[in-house]
């Protein structure tokens, strides 16, 4: 029997050191030995008796040590990079940590909104040019803005934006299922949920479906003036067309935080474009990160030893 409930593996997230996540789980499980594998070694050590391993990945090597493994909680919210099959073999539940980025990255995109109605990033490069010249700005109060995707994040961005007095449309693969948008569409009408939009902001997870679903006939369908905010992925957007748009000023503007492809080299032309705001794929970074995801795993372990439904179960 093993005297170790929770392996921690040694990748962090975001930067954020992944000692910071141990405390998070020991303040919540207080009756449970959790324990961090600062090697690799130590990883395929501790796994070998843990029922609950947590962690960025876990590759097939890594699995075949676990014998003893009932759960691995991935930290992040996607789980395309996990070896799934062999984790259904072995009859190990998979959870995300879906949600955990909705509050930030819905943040974030009300910043890329207010940022291109007030114009900051204008008046951020006329001031590193020390030019001392007006520009005309709007309002975001009456606007348009078209959310694909109304999971966790995409309603949180809702939830954000009820304030403002604006009409939201919103684009899922079940439109019956409505959400918080005024209008709801599926993606077989995603034309016409973008004909009159004045923001497009993506919150869709990458699947077939969804891949290249911004390229050139829907960008045609957008406003001119209308500005595309992706925290989706990169591979949503057909890159070549996003910057033929931009660069022929039938597309106001892009704020990206995520390309395709990630990273981007350094002689793309998006880099270079004055209407395009990009971050390194860290909308989603907050302080509160493994205080969340503790959540979802301190939920877990109650509900794995209760035989109850995993929540955020992916596998």
């Amino acid at each position: 029997m093993s005297d170790t409930d929770i392996v921690v593996l040694r990748r962090g997230v975001h930067g954020r050191p992944a000692s910071e996540y141990v405390s998070a789980l020991c303040d919540r499980l207080p009756d449970r030995t959790v324990r961090r594998a600062e090697t690799p070694a130590a990883e395929r050590s501790l796994v070998a008796d843990a029922p609950i391993v947590t962690g960025v990945a876990m590759d097939e090597s890594l699995l075949s040590a676990a014998e003893s493994l009932e759960l691995f909680a991935c930290l992040y919210a996607g789980v395309g990079h996990l070896p799934l099959d062999a984790f259904e073999r072995r009859n190990v539940a998979v959870t995300n940590a879906a949600g955990v980025h909705g509050p930030k990255i819905a943040e974030y995109v009300l910043g890329a909104l207010l940022t291109f109605t007030q114009g900051f990033h204008r008046g951020i490069q006329r001031a590193r040019d020390r030019e001392w010249r007006h520009f005309q700005t709007r309002e975001l109060q009456g606007s348009t803005v078209t959310v694909v995707g109304l999971g966790a994040i995409g309603t949180a961005v809702l939830d954000r934006l009820a304030p403002f007095d604006i009409e939201t449309v919103g684009v899922r693969y079940t439109p019956s299922k409505g959400g918080q948008a005024k209008a709801v569409y599926g993606f077989d009408a995603i034309h016409e949920a973008c004909a009159g939009t004045d923001f497009l902001v993506l919150a869709c997870p990458l699947t077939d479906r969804t891949e290249g679903l911004v390229d050139e006939a829907l960008l045609e369908t957008l406003p001119p003036e209308a500005v595309l905010v992706n925290i989706a992925r990169g591979p949503v957007v057909e890159t070549p067309a996003l910057v033929r748009a931009l660069q022929g000023n039938q597309l106001r503007g892009a704020v990206l935080d995520v390309t395709d492809p990630e990273p981007l080299p350094e002689g793309h032309p998006l880099w270079t474009l004055s209407n395009v705001v990009m971050t390194p794929h860290n909308a989603g970074d907050t302080p509160q990160y493994y205080e969340r995801v503790a959540d979802i795993l301190a939920t877990n372990v109650e509900r794995l030893d209760s035989g109850e439904q995993l929540q955020n179960r992916a596998v």
